[in-house]
């Protein structure tokens, strides 16, 4: 377990700082190998159940606790895959803007950061692993971004630090008023409430809330999200929506939720609310958004909406939904960042107000993985997308006991809406770029996927059409741990 989390963290620094000046091919090639490297061990620690538990600041009660579950297994596997596809996809661009071997260095941090955020077992450890994520994120949107447009691109980078380190900071109060009030930062033995009054309870949700709402994000705590995937180069876009922000609903699931259920339970409704909210704001964003990149990115906004409102449902369906739906989004919106990076990297921009041939006929490879990725954002039966938005309906369709229903089942309905907006959007980028213009001879096609990026696109393209047909694979392994936070309540 210390050599996973050990690994990508001590290569990653080395690149930033004394491997600069080393080459770009030798930077790809160390990259590519340790994150093939924290992918075994990362599937290794699954299959053994490898643990660790040692004292790391007695004098606080702090110990280095690290160990996986079924709430992390799924994403501690989707973390060290994704880092492995971002390491390789190096290999088909890596951004201007500085060193390529910090720019790669940054990329493994982050990894390192995440897959210890997943796998803490201590309140403080898994804010000190989350905090260590954000300044290598940082480094990859203000430095290695959009070169085209630099004053978009520190804004964007501000934004985000400006963003984060208030979250951070509401979720520093919240993890150490629950601490403080009891006596204790395992997780494990703070599961079910720890014994904690209502009121206290109440006082610690309210600061986790908040400060874990700004990294799903929830609306309207996301106008940082937008401007920050648009800029960042595409691997950062990948870990963005693909690691970053599982982290925040994982925070969720693994602090309020199962540390604090009373005071979560009275938040819950206006919970519920905002996720409804974020997935119709998000729908309606994305029928008139021009920018491809950015529309990606609010649509993040709208399914994430999903996993707020399956979390505030209260139920072992509800929860077992947003953790799929979390799985299931890293999944598609890798797909999506992925693709719409290398059509920007063809095209210089992704206007969907500029008339293009249509994809179909003039790379008809990048066609599919285009119709797919918006078939599974759209949440078509047979694919990723599909249930985590269905069960995260049903769930708030049919709430908790202590859930007000009510308010639950009005907010199921406007998530419907929501889904169907999704469809909409999708529908309207098919029409755009997919069918497009007919090809003129005068106009440069469109040149198709291949290498790197290819093999790329059809890892992600296989994993949406398996965990849509087989969602078993996700939900068998959380179901335990779900009954375990459920029943702890």
């Amino acid at each position: 377990m210390s050599l996973l989390l050990a690994l990508p963290a001590a290569a990653g620094l080395w690149l930033v700082s004394g491997g600069r000046a080393l080459g770009v091919r030798p930077a790809r090639l160390l990259t590519a190998v340790t994150a093939a490297l924290t992918l075994g061990l990362a599937v290794a620690v699954v299959v053994l159940g490898a643990e660790v538990d040692r004292p790391w600041l007695p004098e606080l009660g702090v110990r280095w606790s690290f160990g996986v579950d079924g709430v992390s297994t799924p994403l501690l596997l989707l973390t060290a895959g994704i880092g492995l596809l971002v390491a390789l996809h190096a290999w088909v661009e890596v951004p201007a803007g500085g060193s390529p071997a910090t720019f790669l260095g940054c990329l493994l941090v982050v990894e390192a950061g995440a897959l210890a955020t997943f796998a803490a077992r201590d309140a403080v450890l898994f804010l000190v692993a989350f905090e260590v994520v954000l300044v290598p994120m940082w480094v990859l949107v203000g430095r290695y971004g959009d070169p085209h447009d630099p004053r978009a691109r520190t804004e964007a980078a501000q934004r985000f630090v400006l963003y984060t380190a208030v979250g951070s900071t509401t979720m520093l109060l919240g993890i150490l008023l629950l601490v403080a009030s009891a006596g204790t930062a395992d997780l494990r033995a703070l599961a079910g409430g720890a014994g904690l009054g209502t009121g206290v309870q109440l006082g610690v949700a309210v600061l986790l809330v908040v400060g874990l709402a700004v990294k799903v994000p929830v609306v309207p705590l996301h106008t940082w999200l937008p401007p920050a995937h648009t800029t960042a180069p595409t691997a950062g876009s990948v870990l963005l929506a693909a690691v970053l922000l599982k982290m925040g609903t994982y925070g969720l699931v693994r602090l309020p939720v199962a540390s604090v259920p009373e005071g979560f339970g009275v938040l819950a409704p206006g919970f519920a609310v905002a996720g409804a909210v974020g997935v119709v704001w998000g729908g309606l964003v994305c029928l008139v958004e021009r920018d491809l990149k950015r529309l990606v990115a609010y649509s993040s906004v709208a399914h994430m909406g999903f996993v707020v409102l399956a979390l505030a449902a209260g139920s072992q369906t509800g929860l077992q939904a947003a953790l799929y739906g979390n799985v299931a989004h890293g999944v598609v919106s890798a797909l999506l960042f992925v693709l719409v990076g290398g059509l920007k990297h063809r095209w210089g921009d992704v206007d969907l107000a500029v008339p293009r041939p249509a994809l179909r006929e003039t790379s008809p490879r990048l066609g599919f993985v285009l119709v797919l990725g918006l078939a599974a954002s759209l949440g078509l039966p047979g694919l990723a997308g599909f249930w985590g938005e269905v069960l995260a309906v049903y769930a708030a369709w049919a709430p908790a006991d202590d859930r007000p229903r009510v308010v639950l089942v009005v907010c199921a309905v406007v998530a419907a809406v929501g889904a169907a907006l999704a469809a909409a959007y999708s529908l309207r980028v098919a029409g755009i770029v997919w069918v497009g213009d007919r090809p003129d001879p005068d106009v440069a096609r469109t040149p198709d996927t291949s290498g790197m990026e290819r093999w790329i696109l059809a890892a992600l393209a296989l994993a949406v059409v398996v965990l849509g047909v087989a969602p078993m694979l996700v939900m068998s392994v959380t179901a335990d741990a779900v009954a375990g936070v459920v029943g702890a309540r």
